[in-house]
């Protein structure tokens, strides 16, 4: 059940249904709506759509989240992390292609939602959400350098490389003026969030740019100027006409869409969490994502999602409910009805300046810098797809960096799982763990011609491999070898494709394998996959001393 309706039906229970108790979600509501409403719009021009439509984004899908998300203090609106792919999808397709994205995208995120796929989205290794995050400020940064310095280019270019080679082809045409407005939004926006930390940095950062251009009549490019200004008209539905042949060919970047709308709204929703010691519900989060793409869609926006900064200033707020996030789009109807035309005067340097903080913040540099210090493997992970997001495309750097991790984490277990022969000679510390364990192979007496291994660890293919190559390479050929499995907590099929080879090679060379210990899940899998037709049924044995029974037996009928 969504968050708010939760709230609503405890609210009328314990008679707490009043405005005192909403007094402080209306505070925060007023405040995170005057923060959002420049963002919007900066996210709307940074994205190639007109900026009404980052504010009907904002007002029809935040106010949806904020309805029927599963977390109670989730604000949703446009993000940076969509800038890009939606970029793209408009040089693609058009805007018709963005709206066929938008509605497929949250189709998808509903089927996320009811196949409770939201849990398994926190398993995306760090390394990969920093390196793509990292990537995606930086393309935000390439791609308000035009208007930040007011230059004069003919052509736009959507590539990253061909971006810059614009900017320096074209440096000379700058715009005093648009540098001034820009570099002194991005000063007072840090000045404020230092010194008044409170205080809606961005939106005064903006409104005082707008009253110096209105002012001083300075020529530089607006939103007048540039779309027209914002129509005073407030969203309303409009069934698109789409066809079939769009859906096909968005698929893959309603995918992209769908996969960072889940991700950043799980993360958001992780975020509000740690600020109140509240519990999300991630499955309803993600439904709740999909409706309101959808109905962001239908009403003329673009790709919805919880925004983390926003939700955070919610939190401080004083956000207690859902309601904050209602009062949020409330407020941005308000501004489209009654004060509209005052954006006319915004100009594009200054949102250029607010996108370039929002950049920063996304990078996280002091983070991206301390991953270095992780493993190399960690840190080919980071720079891949952190090169993969700036140079190809989001989806490619995923995809790549979760199958890099994927690779890393199976080598990792491969070495943390741990093969010894424990009828060899053994080290000090493997003397003293042997005397502390009273089932100790060491306890126990070994017959001439049986070897006793024992594996500690998840057996994986690159256990078995190692293993089988440790055999192999070795001049031991004993009549029956003992597998100890009392420590393997899990198999999985290629791990048992592998012990299958293992025991070929091993009855090649005339060597019986017997394994002792099977823990309960392992030994289920096991018996599921047939194996026990291929090692015998009477080589599973529970204990060691039964195993060591069995393998005397083997010896003597080997031997005649």
């Amino acid at each position: 059940m969504p968050k708010s309706l939760e709230l609503f039906i405890w609210s009328v229970k314990n008679k707490k249904f009043n405005l005192k108790f909403f007094f402080k979600d209306i505070f925060a509501g007023c405040t995170v709506g005057i923060v959002a409403l420049p963002l919007a719009m900066a996210f709307a021009i940074a994205s190639g759509v007109s900026p009404e439509k980052g504010i009907f984004t904002a007002i029809i899908g935040g106010l949806i989240i904020s309805v029927l998300s599963g977390s109670k203090y989730q604000i949703g609106g446009p993000t940076g992390a969509f800038v890009i792919i939606i970029l793209g999808v408009i040089s693609n397709h058009g805007f018709e292609g963005l709206v066929a994205a938008t509605i497929l995208a949250g189709i998808f995120l509903i089927i996320f939602g009811l196949l409770r796929i939201g849990a398994y989205i926190k398993y995306i290794p760090y390394t990969v959400i920093t390196g793509f995050t990292a990537g995606i400020g930086f393309l935000i940064f390439t791609t308000q350098i035009k208007d930040f310095f007011g230059l004069t280019i003919s052509s736009i270019k959507t590539d990253t490389a061909d971006m810059w080679l614009n900017y320096f082809k074209y440096f000379l045409t700058f715009n005093t003026y648009a540098l001034l407005i820009g570099a002194g939004t991005i000063l007072l926006i840090f000045i404020i969030r230092k010194t008044y930390p409170k205080i809606p940095a961005q939106f005064v950062a903006v409104g005082i740019s707008c009253l110096v251009v209105y002012f001083f009549d300075l020529h530089i490019s607006t939103i007048g100027s540039n779309f027209g200004g914002i129509p005073s008209e407030l969203p309303h539905f409009a069934w698109p006409d789409l066809h079939f042949h769009t859906f096909r060919l968005v698929v893959h970047d309603a995918l992209t869409i769908a996969f960072l709308a889940a991700i950043e709204s799980l993360l958001c929703a992780v975020v509000a969490d740690g600020m109140t010691g509240d519990k999300h519900h991630s499955n309803t989060e993600l439904i709740a994502q999909g409706v309101g793409n959808i109905g962001s869609a239908f009403f003329g926006g673009i790709p919805v999602t919880g925004a983390i900064a926003r939700t955070a200033t919610s939190i401080k707020a004083g956000a207690r409910s859902p309601f904050a996030g209602i009062v949020h789009s409330i407020i941005l109807i308000l501004f489209v009805a009654f004060f509209a035309p005052v954006a006319s005067y915004i100009p594009l340097a200054s949102l250029a300046g607010v996108l370039m903080v929002v950049a920063w913040d996304m990078s996280e540099l002091h983070i991206f810098a301390r991953m270095f210090k992780a493993p190399k493997s960690d840190i080919a992970v980071l720079l891949l797809t952190f090169f993969l997001t700036i140079f190809a495309d989001l989806t490619v750097a995923v995809q790549f960096g979760m199958i890099l991790s994927a690779v890393l984490f199976m080598k990792r277990m491969s070495d943390v799982t741990k093969m010894s022969r424990r009828t060899a000679f053994l080290t000090a510390p493997e003397v003293v763990q042997e005397e502390l364990d009273p089932d100790a192979t060491s306890k126990r007496i070994i017959p001439k011609g049986v070897e006793v291994y024992e594996i500690n660890g998840p057996f994986f293919f690159g256990v078995a491999d190692k293993f089988s190559d440790e055999l192999t390479r070795s001049d031991l050929a004993p009549a029956v070898l003992i597998l100890r499995m009392r420590h393997v907590p899990a198999i999985d099929a290629t791990g048992i494709f592998a012990l299958e080879t293992f025991v070929t090679k091993a009855k090649k060379r005339g060597t019986t394998i017997i394994l002792s210990e099977v823990a309960r899940l392992p030994k289920a899998f096991l018996k599921k996959m047939d194996f026990y037709n291929i090692v015998g049924r009477e080589n599973i044995l529970d204990n060691l001393d039964d195993a060591l029974v069995r393998a005397n037996k083997v010896r003597v009928l080997k031997n005649g």
